[in-house]
């Protein structure tokens, strides 16, 4: 059986089907469906010379050396497929739903799978993305300084069967100039898209969702536009953590990074954060005075914070102070106030 589906439909069914994106390698790395299995057709240079040939010689042209090219790599497609779909079920896509998928679902047929093309391939799937995007949603923002534990409290959420995205996780990234930790390897725009996209198809946006207030760039990844927007408007729990708990998280998590990496990051800021600061911090580096270093850096984020609330004036703020750095007694204090901010005037601060 070999049967066309939408984008939308596929996104939708209950079961479970193995997905095979049979397009080029550099293709498949620049962006894909999450969970999708690379089965390439052509190499990146073969299909540079299939194109070339359709081009300049035609479509009967192009089809013949695309058999050329593919005829003994046949057996090794199906063994491939037949290993992450040994039920002999499973969904391809091309980048539009044309001659590539058409060929190898053809292939499979043959050899007894059950076939899903998807229509409109990959191009149809981005259209879907940014769609899937524009879809209103309940968002509540967890908010703080540097170093309040943030993406600690989203865990905690989650683990509170609450509805929470990690867009640092999604972006690899923690989001300041240090962000990448020396060790990250950030997606491609598209790709973070991509798994954004995925994120919200798993989530009932009738609940509410939580996500970390994070800047419009996280790292090399932008927020997308329609989300960012919403972000905006949202009600944000922001938590008053004390200076020194936030100073020793962040002496924590920095204190064992690579002296050189964190010299780099800090000289990358250094318009923002001032020649003489600039130099302070980088000497607390190499003296591996952390500490030292931990605040001067927190007097430009601190600043660049504060500027981002002032900025959203008249939005829902409901400031929270803790005593402490706690994830798990912060999140519950959050849970507690969300379900009567609505009832607080703007910028509300709550008495712990």
């Amino acid at each position: 059986m070999i049967q066309s589906i939408t984008i939308a439909d596929f996104m939708k069914m209950e079961e479970l089907i193995p997905l095979a994106d049979v397009r080029t390698p550099a293709e498949f790395s620049h962006g894909h469906v999450p969970g999708a299995t690379n089965i390439p057709l052509f190499s990146n240079e073969e299909r540079i010379r299939v194109g070339t040939t359709y081009r300049q010689t035609g479509r009967e042209a192009a089809i013949l050396l695309g058999f050329d090219l593919t005829g003994s790599k046949w057996s090794g497609f199906i063994r491939e497929a037949c290993g992450f779909a040994p039920q002999k079920k499973l969904a391809v896509h091309c980048w539009r739903g044309g001659m590539r998928s058409e060929a190898m679902a053809w292939a499979l047929n043959f050899y007894g799978f059950d076939v899903f093309v998807l229509q409109g391939g990959y191009k149809q799937y981005r259209r879907w993305v940014l769609n899937h995007m524009e879809e209103p949603c309940n968002l509540c923002l967890v908010g703080g300084m540097t170093g309040s534990g943030k993406t600690r409290i989203l865990q905690e959420l989650r683990g509170m069967e609450e509805q929470v995205i990690d867009l640092e996780h999604l972006a690899q990234h923690r989001g300041s100039t240090y962000g990448s930790l020396n060790r990250f390897e950030q997606p491609s725009q598209e790709q973070f898209e991509n798994n954004l996209a995925a994120e919200l198809q798993r989530l009932d946006r009738r609940r509410r969702i939580w996500l970390e207030d994070e800047s419009l760039t996280i790292g090399r990844c932008s927020v997308p536009k329609s989300l960012w927007d919403r972000m905006q408007s949202a009600s944000l729990y922001f938590l008053e953590v004390p200076l020194e708990d936030r100073v020793q998280a962040l002496v924590q998590e920095y204190g064992s990074l690579d002296k050189e990496f964190l010299v780099v990051c800090t000289d990358r800021i250094r318009k923002r954060l001032g020649p003489e600061q600039t130099k302070k911090a980088i000497v607390a580096i190499k003296e591996n005075r952390m500490e030292e270093f931990v605040r001067w850096v927190l007097v430009y984020y601190d600043k660049t914070y504060q500027a981002g609330l002032i900025n959203r004036s008249g939005k829902r703020i409901c400031r929270i102070p803790v005593p402490g750095d706690n994830p798990t007694e912060n999140a519950s204090l959050i849970l507690q106030q969300a379900g009567n901010f609505q009832d607080f005037p703007i910028n509300k601060t709550l008495q712990s």
